[in-house]
């Protein structure tokens, strides 16, 4: 019986992150097709797309009322991002440079959600308040990182056409020249309907291999959830990652961990949180919270001098393991 419970919780995840793959796929080609800006769709159907794993297996969670999965989940997996797959990039990379673009704005955003969720997790529990004071912070989060790229765009277009009719006329015909709908086919529809289908019945089948296993192993949810949940959803962002940083791409290895931590910090624990109260288990609150408080403490200290050397790397996985360790009892 253990050994089909834990056959279930791998095909289950696997289903669930390919389900994430193709509606992202998908639904990226019916928003151009629809007339959504590139960059409209990156923030939103992209950016949002990538932590689908995460944000549908902590509702099916909550649905059967296994609400400490969802802070264990989205934690497990801000500590992957950073000290797994920032770490593993470095060392294929030898070294990271990381843009002052992304200084200036990634870096304080992922420290002030990571603040906020800390702050909200001590008492142990989730409230529907607080999960509103998430999702609002990440709407501003959302509004800022939207207008500040408009921002950019005005300044380089108004150096060169000072008039506001011209850089009009500007936008519109440069928009028109560059921007080209992708033609909607019928596989478009079905790979987006396979998605959901893969991403509910993966979440649903991930959740009660989950407990299942729990139950027989006597290892408790949140600690599955913070390891073997949170890498597994991690997977798809560390082969990119990892490929990015051998082609010598920093920006392109480190850019989705910005994001993918902020959604997991705010939105996915803070969407659930608006229909049940959340629970904390105590290993996640031990030994999870410190390590992800620490994590984003390294990750900013890289961050700011704009290089993640090949020890650093080291050292990030290092301290991966020893959380993980430290989880399962092992010392």
């Amino acid at each position: 019986m253990l050994i089909l419970w834990i056959i279930v919780f791998i095909v289950s995840l696997a289903a669930l992150v390919k389900g994430a793959d193709w509606l992202i796929a998908s639904a990226e080609k019916i928003g151009l097709a629809l007339g959504l800006s590139p960059f409209i769709v990156g923030v939103t159907i992209v950016g949002v797309g990538t932590s689908f794993p995460e944000l549908i297996s902590a509702f099916v969670a909550v649905l059967k009322s296994v609400t400490d999965v969802v802070a264990a989940n989205a934690i497990g997996s801000n500590i992957a991002n950073i000290l797994l797959i920032v770490g593993v990039s470095a060392i294929i990379g030898r070294r990271l440079i990381v843009t002052k673009s992304l200084i200036d704005l990634d870096l304080p955003l992922l420290a002030i959600g990571t603040v906020l969720l800390l702050g909200i997790v001590w008492d142990k529990q989730i409230t529907f308040g607080e999960s509103l004071l998430m999702l609002v912070t990440y709407g501003v989060y959302l509004l800022y990182t939207i207008l500040h790229k408009d921002t950019e765009e005005s300044e380089e277009i108004s150096e060169i056409l000072p008039s506001r009719q011209e850089r009009r006329k500007h936008i519109i015909a440069n928009k028109k020249e560059q921007f080209v709908r992708p033609k909607l086919v019928a596989k478009d529809f079905i790979m987006l309907i396979v998605g959901i289908v893969g991403l509910v019945f993966g979440a649903k089948y991930l959740i009660d291999a989950l407990v299942n296993l729990s139950t027989m192993l006597n290892i408790a949810t949140g600690v599955i959830a913070i390891t073997a949940v949170a890498v597994g959803t991690s997977l798809p962002e560390l082969l990119v990652s990892a490929k990015a940083a051998f082609q010598k791409k920093s920006e392109v290895a480190l850019g989705n961990i910005f994001g993918s931590n902020v959604f997991n910090a705010l939105v996915v624990i803070g969407l659930p949180g608006l229909f049940k109260t959340l629970s904390v288990d105590s290993q996640t609150f031990a030994i999870g919270v410190p390590t992800m408080a620490l994590a984003t403490l390294l990750f900013v200290i890289s961050g700011i001098s704009r290089r993640i050397h090949m020890w650093e790397g080291a050292f990030y996985l290092s301290v991966y393991v020893l959380f993980v360790a430290k989880l399962f009892n092992w010392f």
